[in-house]
């Protein structure tokens, strides 16, 4: 299938909805997300709905950066992203916590806080960016749109050079053979039931440079 050209955007709040809806269709059947708010008990469909949007919410609250693909002003394709300077995560924030506790449920809640803190722990010492939420519409998979938010993001964090790179997690093995051939490198893994999740990094370009003029 021939490559679809997307316009890449900095997004802002005004945004806000689409997003929401765009990665509420990328993860309702992501394993994680199943795993994280029990995709086998009554309900499901509204848990993930209720976190994403607390997720983006806050986000945006924050006037933290996110970077879309539009194609004729459709938003296609997002990644939220937490710059290494921002060290007060969304989930330490009381409302989003008292949020998610209304709308998902404590045990629901208590899942994916000690499933985001595994997550942390992997990583080593050091400045990233981590991207908590990334997708692609399920419509318009197979287009390589993924590819392209990809390459967005590498360029857009290349600029921070105070950054070692991007961290990112998954637990969809079609998304990890994905990642492993873009340039990412497994930092950990974390047991989430039947789930493993894959905790992954791919190094600044800048800084890839630098190690093999030294090398």
């Amino acid at each position: 299938m021939p490559d679809t050209r997307a316009e890449v955007r900095l997004l802002d709040g005004s945004y806000s909805r689409e997003v929401r809806s765009l990665l509420y269709h990328a993860y309702r059947h992501e394993p994680t997300f199943a795993y994280l708010f029990e995709s086998d008990r009554p309900g499901f469909d509204q848990r993930v709905r209720a976190t994403i949007r607390e997720l983006v919410n806050q986000h945006f609250l924050e006037e933290l950066p996110s970077i879309g693909l539009l194609l004729e002003d459709r938003l296609v394709g997002v990644a939220l992203i937490v710059p290494p300077q921002r060290r007060l995560d969304v989930t330490e924030s009381w409302f989003w916590r008292m949020r998610m506790l209304l709308t998902t449920g404590l045990g629901c809640t208590r899942r994916y806080l000690d499933y985001h803190a595994a997550v942390i722990g992997c990583l080593p010492p050091g400045p990233y960016h981590i991207l908590p939420l990334i997708g692609v519409h399920p419509e318009f998979q197979g287009k390589h749109l993924g590819e392209q938010l990809l390459d967005a993001l590498h360029n857009w964090c290349a600029e921070d050079g105070g950054s070692q790179g991007l961290v990112l997690d998954t637990g969809n093995a079609r998304y990890l053979e994905f990642y492993r051939r873009h340039g990412y490198e497994e930092l950990g893994e974390v047991a989430l039931g039947p789930i493993r999740e894959h905790v992954l990094f791919h190094p600044n370009a800048g800084r890839e440079a630098v190690k093999a003029a030294a090398g």
